[in-house]
C-alpha cells in the first residue's frame, strides 16, 4: 500500500467535497424558488472557482516537486562524497534514536 502525503490527502478530500457539493446541486435542481435558484448559482460559482484553484494547486505542487527532485539529483551528482557523508550521518542519527526506545 503506497503512502500518501498530507497534501495528497488534502487534495483528495477537497476533490471529494467538490464532488459531493455538485451531487447536492443536482439533487436539488427541482427546487424552483427564487432563493434556491440564487443559492444554487452562488454555490456553482464557488465550486467552479474551487475546481480551478485545486487544479492550479496541483500543477504548482507537481512543478515544485519536479524542481526539488532535479535540484537534489544535480547536487548529488556534483557532490557525491558529501552526499554519502550526509546520508551516513542521518543513518547513524536515526539508528541512535531508534536504539534508545
Amino acid at each position: 500500500m503506497a503512502k500518501t502525503s498530507p497534501s495528497d490527502r488534502l487534495l483528495n478530500d477537497l476533490n471529494q467535497v467538490v464532488t459531493d457539493a455538485e451531487s447536492l446541486l443536482r439533487a436539488t435542481a427541482d427546487q424552483t424558488s427564487a432563493g434556491a435558484s440564487e443559492l444554487r448559482a452562488r454555490v456553482q460559482s464557488t465550486l467552479d472557482r474551487a475546481k480551478s484553484s485545486l487544479g492550479d494547486f496541483q500543477s504548482v505542487a507537481v512543478e515544485r516537486a519536479k524542481a526539488a527532485s532535479k535540484a537534489t539529483d544535480d547536487y548529488v551528482h556534483d557532490n557525491p562524497w558529501q552526499s554519502i557523508g550526509v546520508a551516513a550521518g542521518v543513518g547513524v542519527l536515526i539508528g541512535l534514536l531508534l536504539s534508545r526506545k
